[in-house]
């Protein structure tokens, strides 16, 4: 009997020891949480300025820039003076920080004070953009429903003269997030009206390509994987992570996603893929089988918490939870990557 009770627990004890190997902490953890008292409606997209220390934030509704101390995550001023600031261009070998604007002209600040020095005329509506570093080539979403135009364009611009480009005219009224490819010449970018993916060649600013996005609508967001040859789309109706080839726009896989997502954040180095939502969490995905995207863990966050900026060389990620309609207090949260 004593052997039999001394066998049952060596199995027992190696049970628990085999899942305690086993068992991974979770992928983020929240370090710290700023809260903004009286702010309203939602937050757009992140911006680094290693240069200077700083994490910028475009409050869109609340028509503020806010500025962030990268180090400490403190809240260090609130710039005001927009209409809706969408997108925002940060260069370190620039003295200027470029900010679109879809109720006014992009403007132009001094990287330093964030005084206004000059602005940039562009189609309204501007919004979403991209940046080419090799080639200093920003390209800007413009037109579409927001300012009740029937299409929308991307708007190709040189940061430091504002000289536009080149153009291309899409027959959409819902253009979202792009991505640029660097090895090549294309850019992808999100048709969610007609639940499409547009691939455009930059040198021509010519459509060569449409494809449809099937397993889901409102195709809001997409990152690129270019070693693999995958793009990660995210749709809105319903949640959803959907797989493309980058060669021929097939659909290879698909994976829940958060409801209310307004941001995906990839890093390729650690096969991690990140999309906040609105829902209150942030889907983790492991994306080493290119062909299979896996959703690895949940990460409660706060409702409304739906855009944000990846640092893994600084192995953290800022999320910023916006008020949106509700009650809820806005906060930027940072969380360490694990």
């Amino acid at each position: 009997m004593k052997k039999r009770f001394a066998a049952c627990l060596l199995l027992a004890v190696a049970g628990l020891s085999t899942s305690a190997l086993t068992q991974s902490p979770a992928p983020l953890k929240l370090v710290k949480s700023v809260t903004l008292p009286g702010y309203s409606g939602d937050f757009d997209h992140f911006a680094i300025d290693r240069v200077r220390g700083r994490i910028l934030v475009a409050a869109e509704d609340h028509a503020t820039l806010e500025i962030f101390d990268l180090k400490t995550g403190d809240h260090l001023k609130t710039i005001t003076g927009f209409g809706a600031p969408h997108s925002i261009l940060v260069r370190p070998n620039s003295s200027n920080i470029l900010i679109t604007d879809s109720d006014k002209m992009t403007a132009v600040l001094d990287a330093e004070t964030y005084a206004k020095k000059d602005s940039v005329t562009l189609t309204p509506g501007a919004d979403s953009a991209g940046y080419d570093a090799a080639a200093n080539i920003w390209y800007i979403v413009t037109g579409g429903k927001d300012v009740k135009m029937n299409t929308a364009e991307i708007e190709a611009i040189n940061p430091d003269t504002g000289k536009k480009l080149g153009q291309i005219q899409f027959n959409d009224n819902h253009v979202e997030a792009m991505a640029l490819e660097k090895n090549g010449d294309r850019l992808f970018i999100n048709l969610a009206q007609t639940n499409k993916l547009a691939v455009v060649n930059r040198k021509t600013m010519r459509e060569i390509a449409e494809w449809p996005v099937p397993p889901a609508k409102e195709n809001a967001m997409v990152t690129f994987d270019e070693a693999a040859h995958r793009l990660y789309v995210v749709c809105r109706n319903p949640g959803m992570v959907v797989v493309m080839n980058s060669d021929t726009g097939a659909v290879v896989s698909t994976a829940p996603a958060p409801l209310r997502a307004d941001e995906v954040m990839m890093d390729v180095a650690t096969h991690r893929l990140y999309v906040p939502g609105g829902q209150g969490y942030i889907g983790v995905y492991d994306t080493s089988d290119p062909d299979k995207v896996k959703e690895v863990a949940k990460v409660t966050s706060a409702p409304g918490a739906k855009t944000g900026i990846l640092l893994p060389d600084l192995n953290i990620m800022m999320i910023a939870a916006s008020p949106g309609e509700t009650k809820n207090v806005a906060k930027i949260m940072t969380y360490k990557l694990q």
